[in-house]
């Protein structure tokens, strides 16, 4: 049997030691991740970062997608196009109903104007011009009340702000206090709508007054 020599034995044992030491040399050291930083795995072959790691649709699922897609935009489309057509058939009725309602009004006045024209070309006496004038402010107040306007009552009714329009104020000892002296400009107002106020000059009694 072959015997180891006590130098042979020193060799092999730094020679293990330096083979120990290069094998030492040789792994590189990878550098630890800073905080905050984390590493992620690679994706699977099956999924995609489009699809949010879900794995992609078939040819035929993305086909019906897009069928569907094509659908609810077209659905849209109509839907746009009833409304804008809607709200361009209510607009016309809207000026239309506003047409029909004007006509109807002016209608009322034509008789009038036609006497008043009537009148312009009288040749008769001041008094016969008067009489005309006086059929025709009838004429005007009865094509008024077809249409629901009325006058507001102003001459000798009390003061209401809410339908007269004080000018000023006349001393009187004969009427009561702030009732409707005179009636300067007369007021209207179609059914319960005040169209105008009636302009009047109001009573300053001073016996009412000082009692």
């Amino acid at each position: 049997m072959h015997k180891v020599m006590p130098e042979q034995e020193k060799e092999l044992t730094l020679s293990e030691e330096a083979k120990a030491a290069a094998a030492e040399d040789s792994v590189i050291e990878m550098p630890a991740p800073e905080p905050g930083q984390e590493t992620s795995p690679k994706a699977g072959p099956e999924t995609s970062p489009e699809t949010g790691g879900q794995p992609p649709v078939s040819r035929a699922e993305f086909d019906q997608l897009k069928a569907e897609r094509d659908q609810l935009l077209d659905r849209l489309a109509r839907l746009q196009a009833e409304f804008e057509n809607a709200r361009k058939r209510a607009e016309r009725d809207r000026l239309a109903d506003r047409e029909i309602a004007t006509g109807n009004v002016v209608e009322q006045f034509l008789p009038v104007l036609d006497h008043f024209e009537l009148a312009l070309n009288s040749s008769g006496t001041a008094e016969q011009l008067r009489s005309g004038v006086e059929l025709i402010v009838k004429q005007m107040h009865d094509a008024l009340r077809q249409l629901h306007i009325t006058a507001v009552p102003a001459l000798g009714a009390e003061f209401d702000p809410h339908q007269h329009e004080a000018l000023g104020s006349v001393e009187r000892l004969d009427l009561p206090d702030q009732h409707v002296a005179e009636e300067i400009r007369r007021g209207y107002r179609l059914r319960e709508r005040l169209l105008r106020p009636a302009l009047v000059r109001v009573v300053s009694n001073p016996k009412q007054t000082n009692e």
